[in-house]
Formats: C-alpha cells, structure tokens, sequence
C-alpha cells in the first residue's frame, strides 16, 4: 500500500466529496498539511474527528504520535462543509473536533464501528455517512470558488459576475468553507502553483519553468509575492515546497 492514496467516492457523493483517502504513514513519518479550502472527516489514530478549514501550515510530527495507525477520511469539496456538519465551517475552522461533538446522535455509533471495521469498510463507512446527511454543495459559494481559481481574478469581479454583494459572497463563503473568498483565492492560487511544478505542467517550451514564471503563471504579483505567501500557508521556502509537492483532490 503506498503512504497516501485518494480514491473517487460514490457517484452519489460526487457533488459534495472530493475524495476518500487513506494515510499509511511510515514509522517517524512527519506529516505536513497544508490549505486546500476542504473539510474532512477523518479517523486518526483511533479517534473520529473534523478537520476544519485550515488557514496555515499544520505539522504532525513524530513525537506526537507514538503509535500512528493507518488514517481513513473523507474529504468535502469547497462549500459543501456547512451544509454536510449542519453549522457554518467557520466554526471549526483551523480545528480538529471530535464528530461526537458535531453529531452528538450519529457521531458516537459511527466511530464505534469505524472500530470495529477494516480500513476498505472504513471508507464505505464514511461515505454512507456523509450520505444519509442528504447535504447540497452551496451552489454559489462553488461558483465563486472555481472563479477565485482563475488568474488574475478578483472577489470584486466574481461577486459582480454571481449577481451578489461582496458582503453577501464573503457571509456565504464563511458559512460554507470556513473563511471567505480572500483566502480561498489565495488556496486556489498556490494550488495552481502546485500545479504547475508537476509533470508536464512545469514545462515551457520543452525547459524547467523557473519560479519567476511559475509565479507570474500562477497568478502572483512577482516572485516575492510568491515567496511569501508560499512561506505563509505552507511554512516553507518555495524552492523546499515545490521539491515534493503533490496537488491532493479538492
């Protein structure tokens, strides 16, 4: 089993799952989780929780988890989040809380038979979960987010083109994701980033792209622009980030 895999969720879900995934971390592995603007509903090491929203760098180090388990999730597309756990996401926004807490009816019978379960039957778990909640992305909000994915793009402008007021945009997009529109855009320009350091994407003409036009690409003022809003959502160097950066479903 490779350390990170994602797998398509039911067609059903399709509207409001990115993906399901599994984490089979090796021994002294040190995770870092960066901003993807998701939400997800994850078994770690034995306990069922909601990851929030993040806005910077979450490390997980090896200290900290003396005897990791294989970890199970499930992962809610941008604007989905509120609808699915029934509060606005900002409520748990750069967070990590127990289900039980969020679903005090289901949340305490599902982690038991996570439990009991093995790690395939983990997923369909989470899945028939996130289901029976008969949830609906926020239309709006999964419009905005795929405009804000655009370069050069601007809440003004998305706000305007959905025929809403920024304050109504950025009340939503709180209420759905966990922040508003100013970071997800920022998201989905590092994402883009990612994107382009990979592959056949990192390419221009044939040669390496350097990270002055990767920037410019991406959708950066300049290069420093790029520098630091990498260090500040990834707490990274660029050049270390884009070593092995993956761009993960969202």
């Amino acid at each position: 089993m490779t350390p990170y895999r994602e797998l398509a969720p039911p067609t059903g879900l399709l509207p409001v799952v990115a993906c399901l995934w599994e984490h089979d971390a090796p021994p002294g592995h040190e995770q870092r989780i960066i901003p993807d603007g998701c939400v997800d509903l994850v078994r770690l090491d034995g306990e069922l929780v909601i990851v929030g929203a993040d806005t910077g760098p979450v490390v997980s180090r090896p200290s900290e988890r003396p005897a990791p388990s294989p970890t199970s999730g499930i992962r809610l597309r941008p604007g989905a989040a509120g609808a699915v756990l029934g509060l606005p996401a900002s409520e748990v926004r750069d967070l990590r809380v127990p289900l039980a807490a969020i679903w005090p009816d289901a949340g305490p019978a599902l982690a038991d038979a996570l439990d009991a379960a093995g790690p395939a039957r983990r997923l369909d778990l989470l899945a028939r979960a996130v289901l029976r909640r008969k949830a609906e992305r926020d239309g709006l909000v999964a419009a905005a987010a795929r405009r804000l994915g655009v370069p050069g793009a601007r809440i003004s402008g998305v706000a305007q083109e959905l025929g809403v007021s920024e304050r109504h945009l950025h009340r939503r997009t709180v209420d759905a994701v966990g922040y508003g529109p100013k970071m997800l855009g920022r998201v989905a320009r590092l994402r883009r980033l990612i994107g382009l350091s990979s592959g056949a994407a990192g390419l221009s003409s044939g040669v390496p792209m350097a990270l002055a036009e990767r920037a410019a690409v991406a959708g950066y003022a300049s290069q420093a622009h790029m520098s630091d809003e990498v260090r500040r959502l990834t707490g990274l160097t660029p050049v270390r980030f884009l070593e092995d950066a993956t761009l993960t479903a969202a």
